[in-house]
């Protein structure tokens, strides 16, 4: 996959050995984390992409089908074709999901300010968060536990909603980067069109993952894996992945920037 910068990716996936023994841990934690709470089951929101996707699997591996919810919560900014993907996986895994339209609750969020109406990142952060509150809505109801969709390279990245995409009750693919996700996904029996569609988040029309952060997935693995997680300097990380010194500090600069969005709320 490209973004607006393509260059030859790091290959950071796992050996056969080292993705069965992450597989393993990713479903003992789902395991564990729901029998912790006295959880019935779990709630998941469902878009179409790789990442719901894959978690939808490991859920229904690990817990069954009957232990899983999933909610499919298209809106004006949605791509018709997310969304038939997201109940193709719900029909496919054999779970119970329910479609709900989220157009009228932001509707009435921007009636009640008007000012916000126009702008587009704040409505469509007012859209992931409209998805968490059903998200939850749901889960309180059926004594539930809300699962993430989030992984490593978008939580460094910063390239979530606060109080929104990531406001769950664990993510079970956040410490793998996009490119593992991927591998899972296709371990799992993933289909191929689903694990190679282009990511976005649904905020507005027309939007992708890659546009907006302004580099591909591939480079934002590449330079988190060495710059940022590997503390190799800019230069040398740099040279090393063929891309300009540039591309390196713009990651950077989206990590450094986000660093709120991963820590608790601060107080004196």
């Amino acid at each position: 996959m490209t973004g607006p910068d393509t260059v030859e990716p790091l290959d950071l996936r796992f050996s056969e050995d080292e993705l069965a023994e992450r597989r393993d841990r990713i479903q003992t934690f789902l395991r564990d984390t729901v029998e912790s709470a006295g959880a019935e089951r779990c709630v998941l929101g469902l878009s179409g992409g790789i990442d719901s996707t894959t978690v939808a699997h490991l859920a229904v591996d690990e817990l069954g089908a009957d232990a899983l919810h999933g909610l499919v919560m298209p809106g004006s900014a949605s791509r018709g074709e997310n969304m038939s993907d997201a109940e193709r996986v719900a029909e496919d895994l054999g779970i119970e999901y329910d479609v709900v339209e989220i157009d009228p609750f932001v509707d009435l969020l921007t009636e009640a300010y008007p000012a916000a109406e126009g702008d587009r990142l704040a409505v469509g952060n007012a859209r992931a968060r409209t998805r968490a509150v059903l998200n939850y809505l749901v889960a309180n109801h059926e004594d539930g536990l809300v699962l993430g969709t989030g992984n490593r390279t978008e939580a460094l990245a910063g390239y979530f909603t606060k109080y929104g995409d990531q406001a769950v009750d664990c993510n079970p693919i956040g410490n793998l980067y996009k490119m593992q996700v991927r591998q899972l996904a296709r371990d799992l029996g993933v289909p191929e069109d689903l694990v190679a569609k282009t990511p976005t988040a649904g905020l507005w029309q027309g939007q992708t993952d890659e546009d907006e952060m302004g580099v591909g997935y591939d480079t934002i693995d590449a330079v988190l894996a060495i710059h940022v997680d590997g503390g190799v300097p800019a230069a040398a990380t740099a040279t090393h992945l063929g891309v300009e010194e540039s591309v390196v500090q713009r990651v950077r600069e989206l990590y450094e920037r986000s660093e709120h969005k991963r820590a608790m709320p601060p107080a004196p």
